[in-house]
């Protein structure tokens, strides 16, 4: 085991969230075949019929939260009944965290194929490799996060590198204003999901917009089974509601820089648009003026 991890397992532990298929919690499988031995959960809601069976499968490593009590005080950006959203999961991650007397944790949806790495040691862009150790990987992240005042840390999806070498990812950024889908997280820096679908989004619009540091970095990347495809977890609200009213939930959040848009070449969908001049602050550190001769005008 790394020694950055045997020193961090004790404070450290992955949650998975999942919903209404136990028998196909991908995440977990893929976590343990990339020899991370840390504490993993399995977070389901007090509403899935499927808890037994999650019970079943991963007994004590099963946590249930009280969904309708999480609903109560969660924002969904609308009046709608139904509490088929994955935010509420979310936000209960602080509480699920403190109750554990965990002090960092990840967060990660439950259908994820592989975490490759993109870049080399020297950041060269590369081919895909599949990261063999997570937990040096999540050891080494932990250790930046903590070095840093970020909300969260998320890493890569497989939709940032379209382009490969020629993309905006591989030849002049290394990290994003964003986090999506993966979320590296501290009991000390709480904070809540917003609306009731394209969470992630709406959340780092609205936050990263009142000073909130949300960053993607990406070294790496994670994989995961094409959205609406598979049966459970969110896959019923995509179909009911469309990509349109997702991608429109952060629109009615943050009007002034995000919009509705058209994305893809042959087969399009629409798709939140952000305006990332109007969107979060960009504050120079004074070192940044010193080291440019500016501080004298």
């Amino acid at each position: 085991m790394n020694t950055a991890m045997t020193q961090t397992n004790d404070s450290f532990a992955v949650f998975i969230l999942s919903h209404g298929r136990a028998d196909r919690v991908l995440t977990y499988d893929m976590l343990r075949r990339g020899s991370y031995t840390g504490r993993i959960y399995v977070v389901i809601d007090n509403e899935d019929a499927a808890c037994d069976a999650y019970r079943a499968r991963y007994g004590a490593q099963v946590v249930v939260f009280d969904k309708p009590a999480v609903a109560e005080w969660t924002d969904t950006g609308d009046n709608f009944s139904q509490r088929d959203s994955v935010v509420f999961a979310r936000n209960a991650c602080w509480q699920i965290a403190e109750q554990l007397n965990v002090e960092y944790f990840l967060v990660l949806d439950d259908d994820y194929r592989q975490i490759t790495y993109r870049f080399t040691t020297d950041l060269r862009f590369t081919h895909e490799r599949n990261v063999l150790d997570l937990d040096r990987l999540f050891a080494t992240i932990l250790e930046f996060y903590k070095s840093i005042p970020a909300a969260t840390i998320a890493m890569g999806q497989s939709g940032d590198y379209i382009g490969g070498a020629k993309g905006s990812v591989a030849k002049q950024v290394r990290i994003k204003r964003k986090a999506m889908n993966s979320f590296f997280c501290s009991v000390h820096r709480p904070f809540r999901f917003l609306g009731r679908i394209n969470e992630d989004t709406t959340t780092y619009c609205v936050l990263g917009n009142r000073g909130e540091l949300f960053l993607t970095f990406f070294n790496t990347c994670i994989h995961q089974t094409r959205t609406q495809r598979a049966a459970g977890g969110l896959t019923p609200v995509y179909l009911r509601l469309g990509t349109y009213v997702k991608s429109f939930y952060s629109v009615m959040y943050t009007t002034a820089f995000v919009h509705v848009a058209a994305l893809g070449v042959l087969h399009r969908r629409f798709h939140h648009a952000i305006d990332w001049i109007n969107a979060v602050p960009c504050i120079l550190d004074e070192k940044c003026l010193v080291s440019a001769d500016l501080t004298n005008g």
